[in-house]
């Protein structure tokens, strides 16, 4: 197949205006060497801030539509939420409709149509949940994918209306299966959505949640785009696969470092993208990418508003021809859950019911250590899901001392970072900047290599990472590179 399938972000979504004119109107060259607007396949996020409306706020955590209705409060708070959420996609349609009342009305009686639904449905199951025979908890994943998929079918249907006033030839693919009685599995419903679909005339426009058997939120949750986007890339057998974001696939962030200090990488390969991803900075989910992998897919990072500049590639079979440090990156509000117990030592099961908990409480891992009585997991998650593993393990360990600390960690990566004298490089940089090392962690496959330091200390830590691993790279004795 001569087609791209792209998927266009949340933050770049919101403002359509560049995405028109830097994506979408904008002639690429195909394989053949023809320039066209079409051949391409686009799979949508939600306009900025929907999604964190519908379900809860992706950083502070702030309840939205799935939250309140979650709580079951009788003054069912989660009613004036989705109002609010629907007068948030109102406003984006009167703005990017502002000159077309007819396309505008359209709009609005597309998305309000489908938020009366939500809300029939919801009020319904509230009522069934009163009684005994049913419990809310049985049936809150379906709540989630339900309201995850309004944001999606929102911009995608939008987006082929703005479109369609270009005149340009875009079909709407709803895979949300928003009034249905058949059940497909991922695969089954994107081959049955794109079998007649014509990539040389017509501009497929397809929302980024997929409503399924499997259920895509039970697995990738927030990443369910992502999936969407790499199932459709290889069922359809696309050439190229592409992420448009707000940023490029940059050796750190500029906030951090500075704009004038950071540069594009051009190329790397999917190790590098699941260590970013263990960070929660997904270029891709390590699960959607599976797919690209195994069929050769070259998936390439764009940033939206610079559509001049080739973007990062992504590949198998990169590796840096020299040694180095390809990224500084990190993140911070990282729990440090510590557990010491001197009846540890000797016990191979020790650890057993302890991983279990962990798994329960929903925290993601980023990594963890451990010696003779002691284990440390360095996790991401709420406070309440924290405070909620700590009481667990103190039961099941009453003899244990369990502590837990907030820190951040520093990461450097890179395809190949089998240089002598890194740790102590790094070590030198943080030091000189006045940041205490908590803890350190290096594996053989030298792709990563993990610094854990207060949270006050995080762009300190970055900044000079940065600084003497990628910056000053350069002066780096060339014995260190062989």
């Amino acid at each position: 197949m001569n087609h791209s399938v792209e998927k266009i972000g949340g933050t770049s979504m919101s403002r359509w205006q560049d995405v028109l004119q830097n994506i979408w109107l904008r002639p690429h060259t195909g394989a053949d060497g023809n320039s066209s607007l079409y051949q391409r396949v686009f799979v949508v996020s939600a306009y900025a801030g929907i999604t964190n409306g519908l379900l809860e706020h992706k950083k502070s955590g702030e309840p939205g539509v799935y939250a309140l209705f979650a709580e079951m409060d009788d003054k069912h708070p989660w009613q004036d939420k989705l109002q609010q959420v629907l007068q948030q996609m109102l406003d984006i349609n009167a703005g990017m409709f502002a000159d077309d009342a007819v396309t505008r009305k359209r709009a609005d009686q597309f998305i309000s149509e489908r938020i009366g639904d939500v809300q029939e449905c919801l009020q319904h199951l509230a009522a069934v949940c009163s009684f005994g025979h049913f419990q809310l908890d049985d049936h809150l994943h379906r709540v989630r994918e339900m309201l995850s998929a309004l944001g999606e079918a929102h911009s995608a249907y939008n987006s082929v209306q703005l479109l369609r006033q270009h005149e340009v030839n875009a079909r709407f693919i709803d895979l949300t299966n928003w009034v249905s009685d058949d059940q497909q599995s991922l695969d089954e419903h994107i081959a049955s959505a794109f079998a007649d679909v014509d990539f040389v005339r017509e501009m497929p426009i397809v929302t980024g949640y997929t409503q399924c058997r499997e259920g895509l939120m039970r697995t990738f949750d927030r990443g369910y785009s992502e999936m969407t986007f790499s199932r459709i890339a290889t069922i359809t057998g696309a050439r190229e696969a592409i992420i448009h974001k707000e940023y490029h696939f940059s050796t750190a962030d500029p906030l951090l470092v500075g704009a004038d200090n950071v540069h594009p990488i051009g190329q790397t390969n999917y190790d590098v993208a699941d260590q970013l991803a263990n960070l929660g900075m997904e270029a891709i989910h390590p699960r959607a990418a599976a797919g690209l992998r195994k069929q050769n897919i070259l998936l390439r990072v764009k940033n939206t508003f610079e559509p001049e500049h080739s973007g990062t590639v992504i590949r198998n079979d990169y590796c840096s021809s020299t040694p180095k440090v390809e990224i500084i990156a990190g993140t911070r509000n990282v729990w440090a859950l510590e557990l010491f117990d001197q009846d540890m030592v000797g016990d191979p099961a020790y650890g057993q019911r302890m991983n279990d908990l962990v798994l329960e409480s929903g925290v993601r891992v980023l990594t963890k250590d451990y010696n003779a009585n002691t284990v440390t997991f360095y996790m991401k998650g709420n406070s309440r899901r924290i405070n909620w593993l700590m009481e667990r393990l103190q039961q099941v360990y009453p003899q244990a001392e369990v502590r837990v600390e907030k820190l951040a960690l520093v990461s450097a990566i890179g395809s190949d970072m089998n240089i002598p004298g890194l740790l102590q490089q790094a070590s030198g940089a943080l030091s000189a900047a006045g940041v205490n090392i908590r803890s350190v962690h290096q594996a053989l496959r030298q792709v990563d290599m993990m610094f854990l330091v207060s949270d006050s200390d995080y762009a300190a830590a970055v900044k000079a990472l940065h600084g003497q691993l990628i910056e000053q790279a350069d002066t780096w004795p060339a014995q260190k590179l062989a």
